[in-house]
């Protein structure tokens, strides 16, 4: 583990007490409504944690330890799609991610609360950003093999590199994509379920998932408006899924040189409580798919900038998007 990466200054000042977040289409809409009622399998066909038995991490695990508060990054986008299936047309392994949210002084679920997740492609470009390439370098490097890259070398081009994790400031999208990309409301037990596929990487960066939990916002017909945001974290993979993913198209077509989570600046380096994932999926056949799990301990009386630090009430609150 190398040391915390520092964030540069804030490009953008936000008011986090305002925020709104866009139903993506009438489904959407249906599915949450006023006063945020869920429909009943907003997945065909599958089952809950509870009738599986598989919860997404316990409260015992993260008991009274605040999950890791990390950068967003750049590539951040407000007002995003208010949605479980975040897929879209994006080819990859697919990758059902179940979050479990509690309060860590409590060990109480946060019921009501909306979890953003966003992440780049097999091929490390994301969505809103795809002029800026993988990781905001334009790609390059070499492939990766069956020992880890390790950190790359050589000056960066184009966007800072860390791309979605890192500092820098935030970036205007260039586009209108918005694939995997979506927030969606937390269960009456504080659970979460998204389906996605499984990230890639880009230069500078480990395979990660971007998150934010916010608070005391509203649900109405147009979304999720008002809160604040009490958590803005990461979600890492162990080393030894990403290179299994290499071995599977697309993720074996990324030429770009992949960081380790050992060498990556951001990862804290302290398992599951950084934010390192539970992952299940079946052995030499990892292309088939995977379950991610993890309780995230967050304070709900928090108020994150978005830079890792917290803000006092009454403060004005101002945030590297991304």
């Amino acid at each position: 583990m190398t040391g915390q990466e520092t964030a540069q200054g804030p490009k953008h000042k936000r008011d986090l007490t305002r925020r709104k977040v866009v139903a993506a289409g009438a489904g959407a809409v249906v599915a949450v409504g006023v006063g945020g009622a869920f429909a009943a399998g907003a997945f065909a066909g599958e089952e809950t944690t509870a009738a599986k038995g598989e919860a997404a991490g316990t409260s015992g695990e993260a008991c009274y330890r605040l999950t890791s508060e990390t950068t967003e990054g750049p590539y951040y986008i407000d007002a995003d799609k208010l949605r479980r299936d975040v897929t879209e047309d994006q080819e990859g392994i697919p990758l059902t991610l179940r979050l479990k949210v509690i309060d860590s002084d409590t060990c109480k679920p946060l019921a009501n609360a909306a979890v953003d997740i966003w992440h780049c492609n097999a091929l490390g470009v994301y969505s809103g950003y795809e002029s800026m390439g993988s990781g905001g370098g334009g790609g390059g490097g070499t492939p990766p093999t069956g020992a880890p890259s390790g950190t790359p070398t050589g000056a960066p081009t184009g966007a800072p590199v860390g791309g979605g994790g890192g500092g820098g400031g935030h970036e205007e999208p260039t586009d209108d994509e918005r694939y995997l990309r979506g927030t969606w409301r937390t269960d009456k037990k504080g659970e979460v379920v998204f389906r996605t596929v499984f990230p890639g990487w880009y230069q500078g960066r480990c395979v990660h998932i971007h998150t934010k939990v916010h608070v005391n916002g509203t649900w109405t017909d147009a979304g999720y408006e008002g809160g604040t945001t009490c958590h803005t974290g990461q979600l890492f993979f162990d080393e030894a899924s990403v290179l299994a993913t290499a071995e599977v198209a697309p993720y074996s077509t990324n030429t770009t040189t992949r960081t380790t989570l050992d060498d990556d600046t951001i990862y804290p380096g302290n398992g599951t409580e950084g934010g390192l994932l539970k992952l299940n999926y079946k052995k030499g056949a990892i292309a088939k798919g995977v379950t991610a799990t993890l309780t995230m301990g967050v304070d709900p009386e928090a108020t994150q900038d978005g830079t890792g630090d917290s803000v006092q009430p009454g403060a004005s609150a101002s945030a590297s998007a991304g």
